[in-house]
């Protein structure tokens, strides 16, 4: 007997209904399985839906409003300009974050207890996870921290500086940037707009910030760690924000930027505008910030 949704001898087939050749118990969910995996072959240029119908038996309708749904979540995104879709932030967060909770925490786990040791202060390695970070590391220093973390927490992406630094280097169309943004807690809330602003910043020092955004009287400064020019981690420093004021987050950035490179995987780098200013003598930036 035939399956549901399926015409023996190869003949027409119900939307839902899974493409030729496969026996899937729930051919909706197997119809945007198999679309994900074609996004993911035609790689940062994306295909068109027409092209990716007819590559996968699918009609054109059906397909159009899966696709709907993974943009909807993330999954996949449209092109503005030429109408094409790719792959989506949440599906490549999907396996940093599998492989992430897996292996990076060994690979970075010296560069966070290094930067520790060198502040003095809290330090985090976080990954995304959706609209959210999750945290995968930290290292407490020993004097008291007036922080309260755990691995394994989730906190918006939007509003964080392991986010922001993360979100930075990732392919965000208005889309994406909404759905971020839209995640973003009531008492803090970020437009599409202010988030593309962030994430142009961001891109531009190297550095991203937060303060006291998620947590009364706390503030970050992050760097995000790189694979392939893409954010697959970021490192943050956590302090009271009344110890982390200006000339102290330009302290705490010339240790990430010091401390950090030299530490990670061959595989993993830091953005070049991280990179900009080693040289600069931390005591000459010691003696500019006293004469303020």
């Amino acid at each position: 007997m035939a399956e549901a949704g399926t015409t023996p001898g190869g003949g027409g087939r119900d939307d839902d209904a899974a493409p030729a050749g496969h026996a899937s118990p729930l051919g909706s969910v197997d119809k945007a399985l198999v679309a994900l995996e074609a996004l993911a072959a035609a790689g940062p240029a994306g295909v068109a839906l027409g092209d990716l119908a007819r590559s996968l038996g699918l009609h054109k309708a059906s397909l159009h409003r899966t696709l709907a749904a993974l943009r909807y979540r993330g999954w996949a995104e449209q092109d503005a300009t030429t109408g094409d879709y790719r792959l989506g932030p949440a599906a490549t967060a999907l396996a940093t974050v599998y492989l992430g909770e897996e292996n990076l925490p060994a690979l970075l786990h010296p560069a966070l207890v290094a930067v520790c040791r060198a502040t003095d202060e809290l330090v985090h390695l976080g990954a995304l996870a959706g609209t959210e970070i999750v945290y995968l590391d930290k290292v407490e220093p020993a004097r008291a921290v007036r922080v309260w973390s755990a691995v394994g927490r989730r906190r918006p992406a939007a509003t964080t500086a392991l986010g922001r630094a993360l979100l930075a280097h990732r392919p965000l169309d208005d889309d994406a940037l909404a759905w971020y943004a839209a995640a973003a807690p009531d008492d803090h809330p970020v437009s599409p707009a202010a988030l593309r602003e962030t994430c142009e910043a961001t891109r531009a020092s190297g550095f991203a910030t937060e303060t006291e955004e998620n947590e009364p009287g706390i503030s970050c400064v992050a760097i995000p760690v790189l694979r392939g020019g893409q954010s697959v981690a970021a490192v943050s420093v956590t302090a009271p924000a009344e110890r982390l004021g200006a000339r102290r987050r330009r302290e705490v950035e010339a240790v990430l930027r010091d401390v950090v490179p030299p530490l990670l995987p061959p595989t993993l780098t830091v953005p070049d505008a991280v990179l900009a200013g080693r040289g600069a003598p931390r005591s000459r930036r010691s003696a500019t910030d006293a004469a303020l």
